[in-house]
């Protein structure tokens, strides 16, 4: 058999596979519910011109606090006469940009520690464990206060922020990991060929180890989407008039007896996006984990 058809098997069995991933994905009800709620936010973030009825910043003061439909404002307006619908569709680009790249973030920097931690042991192990345990063991508000002040608000800050304090969990479970595969037969025959450790970490550990880190990650994004959020609302996030979640819900909390719109809708929003991720995440681990595939 020529090298021509190893490749060619070697395809056709990735495209097995694939299609038996899609095919789990889809029959488990936890992640096909959760995929759907999180493509339906993609979407509305990608045409959010063709969505929102109006610009995110257009104000009409002789329409401020216009209740949920009214004429052209599905979810009414705000204090400014600013639509809601518009600014909630625009605030979740924000929502998800920060949400996926904070987590990459973390994940590229937890996974690499987790690495290294798990598979060289000893002193080196001891030294990332004890980093591991110190950040994890910050209460999560007073160490995103600390970062923001020392990174500064906005976008990046934020991002930089969630991504600094989020990576201590990603470190954890691959540590866990890898201690657990490193001692594999296949790793152990990689070490005997004397194949060069980050080889055997990058071709034969990291691969292997992969699908906790991606339940991980789906996950994680709920989790930072909620400390955007709550940053946010602190005044200690995304800058107005740049519409957040977290910033519309701070805006509207004046005026929660008297138009209660401005807060309910945004927080719909963010429990949506987050019950998506959260179900997408358990999904993903009843796919991966053997004994939960027929539960």
């Amino acid at each position: 058999m020529g090298d021509i058809d190893l490749y060619k098997i070697k395809l056709k069995e990735k495209e097995r596979r694939r299609k038996d991933f899609l095919q789990r994905l889809i029959r488990n009800r936890n992640s096909f519910v959760g995929l759907i709620i999180i493509l339906i936010f993609i979407l509305c973030a990608i045409f959010a011109d063709f969505i929102a009825p109006q610009h995110f910043n257009e104000q009409n003061i002789d329409n401020a606090l216009l209740k949920p439909l009214s004429s052209g404002y599905p979810l009414g307006t705000d204090e400014f006469g600013r639509c809601l619908f518009s600014r909630i569709i625009y605030g979740t680009r924000i929502t998800f940009f920060v949400g996926f790249v904070a987590t990459g973030i973390a994940a590229i920097i937890g996974t690499a520690v987790g690495l290294v931690a798990g598979y060289f042991g000893r002193k080196i192990d001891q030294v990332l464990s004890m980093i591991i345990n110190i950040t994890w063991s910050f209460p999560l508000i007073l160490l995103a206060l600390i970062l923001i002040v020392i990174l500064g608000s906005g976008v990046y800050g934020i991002i930089l922020t969630v991504g600094l304090i989020a990576w201590a969990g990603f470190a954890r479970i691959v540590r866990g990991e890898v201690l657990s595969v490193k001692e594999k037969d296949f790793v152990l025959a990689a070490r005997a060929l004397r194949i060069s450790n980050a080889k055997i970490i990058l071709r034969h550990i990291l691969p292997n180890i992969f699908p906790p880190i991606l339940v991980m990650f789906s996950l994680n994004i709920g989790t930072t989407i909620l400390i955007e959020t709550g940053l946010s609302f602190l005044g200690l996030g995304v800058r107005p008039p740049t519409p957040s979640w977290g910033t519309i819900i701070n805006m509207g909390r004046t005026y929660i007896r008297n138009a209660p719109w401005l807060t309910t809708f945004p927080g719909i929003a963010i429990m949506l996006v987050v019950l998506g991720f959260n179900l997408l995440g358990d999904g993903l681990r009843d796919i991966f984990d053997p004994k939960l595939r027929n539960i």
